[in-house]
């Protein structure tokens, strides 16, 4: 369906909604697991929702939860989350090139709107940069780093069961959309980052991309060009708080969580929460960083990267596998088990003479059987 501008993005698929049978946020934080109903359809398609509204299923909470350009917004604090993210969750995309350019210049360097497009510009170069026909080769910061490290993380942990499969922090999506194809079972990709899922989504309802690469300072030229995968009718894009889940337990056969544990308020939270919603058996593919920052991860809260008075000696990957290796660490996830560690290269374009590079710690963890 169109709303007169044309701003077609992919609706919330029933599919995913009835096989997921997502729960209230507002009462997983109470204890409770109250499944979400659909409240009420404003727009749809087939088999669709572009704009509703989700209910909790709880007569005591009936708490509400938005459907906007087809993503469903699952966080238990709404209010605090769309203060925060108003700019993306009201950004026009159908602006020209030169307005968008104008209007940059006026919200200036350091503004919501510069910080929303130098996100996307890193990351949709490193999802999609591989397919755009007008990217220069060579590049000093080649695209698809994030590709290498889901592929080599996926050699190692296989698919031994079936079932949907997770996207943790997904992005604007290449990741999910290579999970449907290489797996063939349902993907939901999940980011709290609501631009960067609006970007995802929008290729599958219009099979292209678009996304302002950045060249230098607060200038950006807007890309667009076709994208489309084998089986991405079985993909899907949510917004979730990676610390808090809004499923049963067991619900997904596999997870991938790429760069996101040094992201999070609690990384403790966060690896419960994987081992929570994993089938017993169930694989996941991490990395991580290590990058930690007081703005993302309170210093209390970070695995490592202080204390080096500590037994670990700020160590992160050493407080990481204390974690994961069976009761070693006071806050150990006992259910899960480290398979198989490395470090890998991921490299970011920031703009055309600067790139970051990092080595990160790419896992496979599994959930134990039994628990």
């Amino acid at each position: 369906m169109s709303d007169g501008h044309d701003r077609r993005i992919n609706p919330i698929k029933r599919l995913h909604f009835e096989k997921l049978s997502p729960l209230c946020p507002v009462c997983r934080t109470a204890g409770r697991e109250s499944p979400l109903k659909i409240g009420a359809v404003l727009k749809e398609g087939k088999d669709t929702i572009t704009e509703g509204v989700l209910v909790c299923s709880n007569s005591s909470c009936l708490s509400e939860y938005p459907v906007l350009d087809g993503i469903p917004i699952l966080v238990a604090n709404l209010r605090t989350y769309i203060a925060q993210n108003f700019l993306p969750i009201l950004c026009r995309d159908d602006l020209s090139e030169t307005m968008e350019s104008l209007l940059g210049d006026c919200f200036g360097p350091g503004s919501a709107f510069d910080s929303q497009r130098q996100y996307l510009s890193t990351y949709a170069f490193d999802h999609y940069g591989d397919l755009d026909p007008e990217e220069p080769a060579p590049s000093s910061a080649p695209p698809g780093s994030v590709l290498n490290l889901l592929r080599e993380g996926l050699q190692v942990a296989g698919h031994a069961q079936r079932g949907p499969v997770i996207d943790i922090g997904c992005a604007v999506g290449r990741t999910s959309f290579e999970l449907g194809k290489a797996l063939d079972e349902i993907v939901l990709g999940i980011d709290l980052n609501f631009g960067m899922l609006k970007t995802a989504a929008a290729i599958l309802e219009k099979g292209c991309l678009s996304y302002p690469r950045r060249r230098g300072g607060i200038a950006f030229e807007r890309r667009r060009f076709p994208v489309s995968f084998d089986k991405a009718e079985k993909v899907d894009f949510w917004v979730c708080d990676a610390t808090a889940l809004p499923f049963a337990e067991g619900t997904f056969s596999a997870g991938v969580s790429l760069n996101v544990l040094d992201c999070v308020w609690s990384p403790y939270d966060y690896l419960r929460e994987i081992s929570r919603i994993l089938m017993p058996g169930g694989n996941a593919v991490l990395s991580t960083p290590y990058d930690w920052t007081a703005n993302a991860t309170p210093v209390e809260a970070w695995l490592g990267g202080h204390s080096q008075r500590s037994e670990h000696k700020g160590s992160s990957p050493d407080v990481l596998r204390s974690l994961l290796s069976g009761g070693l660490h006071p806050h150990a996830v006992e259910a899960l088990e480290l398979i198989s560690e490395k470090d890998v290269p991921w490299t970011l374009r920031l703009h055309d003479r600067s790139i970051m590079e990092y080595l990160v710690h790419l896992m496979v963890i599994r959930k134990k059987h039994g628990e």
